[in-house]
């Protein structure tokens, strides 16, 4: 499938077993259980992935799980994380074999390039492949900030043709279209402003708690869409105290924590990352458990 970049795509998690050895078929669940509930696409191996915690070829045995159980209903993006340029584009090469239908570029894990060294990585890892790229924009996460200006450098890399916009700054979707309006589709990236993003201009959302409440993500973005801001305001605002996790460091422990409340997932995370304790876990509890017990018609 060729991606459009519109509309919902989950940053599906990868499940794990209580060894914490890759649970292929948990995943596989979880992916054919997102797609039946109306998601536009996947994004596997990003943040919520936990892409670096695992090894080469578990990478990409995910991706193949991910491309046989979509089987062409919805396109399989991949995260591309990894410490050099040659091995990002290796592994966009093997990608490509697999079946995935896009891949998503990482600046380099570690170090902290200056923005030659960016748009070099970017621009050489997509065009490793022939498969449409999305660069992903994390600064909180992973220390570099890729600014519009940059990324309007890199569009000029003829199969880089998106952004996941995660600078947690709405005004960024207005500047890059103000800069270069058709130079990239736009994909927010910050679960508790998405809605300000797609108002703005992004035409889709990368979300993690699209794990959790995928059908109200869909129902977000059909109310944008249509132009029904109200509705699509009602259920933002009750999805908000989760949303509002996404930004938290333990980000992937919260919302895996959340899948496995609402009945889709394990919370089961790998070292370094540990199951959340104490009065953070309590917390996340409550919150998924008042939302689940909340939830709105849509």
């Amino acid at each position: 499938m060729t991606p459009d970049w519109r509309g919902i795509y989950p940053a599906v998690t990868t499940q794990f077993d209580s060894d914490h050895r890759l649970d292929l078929e948990a995943t596989k669940r979880v992916v054919d259980n997102l797609i039946t509930d109306g998601v536009h696409g996947l994004v596997m191996l990003g943040t919520c992935g936990e892409n670096t915690s695992l090894s080469d070829q578990e990478k990409r045995d995910v991706i193949d799980a991910a491309c046989k159980v979509s089987n062409g209903r919805v396109p399989v993006i991949t995260g591309i994380a990894e410490y050099t340029t040659a091995l990002a584009s290796q592994f966009a090469r093997d990608a490509e074999a697999i079946g995935a239908d896009g891949i998503m570029i990482l600046p380099a894990m570690v170090y902290k390039a200056d923005r030659r060294e960016i748009v070099e990585h970017i621009s050489s890892v997509a065009a490793a492949c022939q498969l449409p790229a999305m660069i992903y924009n994390n600064p909180a996460s992973y220390g570099i900030d890729i600014d519009p200006a940059t990324l309007v450098e890199l569009s000029a890399t003829p199969n880089i043709v998106a952004v996941k916009e995660s600078s947690e700054d709405p005004r960024r979707i207005n500047d890059l279209i103000n800069l270069a309006p058709e130079a990239l589709a736009i994909m927010a990236g910050v679960d508790d402003v998405a809605l300000e993003c797609m108002v703005v201009g992004a035409i889709g959302w990368v979300s993690g708690f699209a794990n959790v409440y995928p059908r109200e993500s869909v129902a977000i973005y059909d109310h944008v869409q249509a132009g029904r801001i109200e509705p699509a305001v009602r259920i933002y605002r009750w999805m908000m105290d989760s949303l509002h996790m996404d930004t938290d460091p333990k980000l992937v422990q919260m919302i895996k924590l959340a899948e496995q409340i609402a009945g889709r997932g394990s919370e089961t995370v790998r070292p370094p990352r540990l199951p959340l304790v104490g009065d953070e876990r309590s917390r996340v509890i409550r919150i998924i458990e008042k939302a689940l017990a909340n939830r709105p018609s849509v």
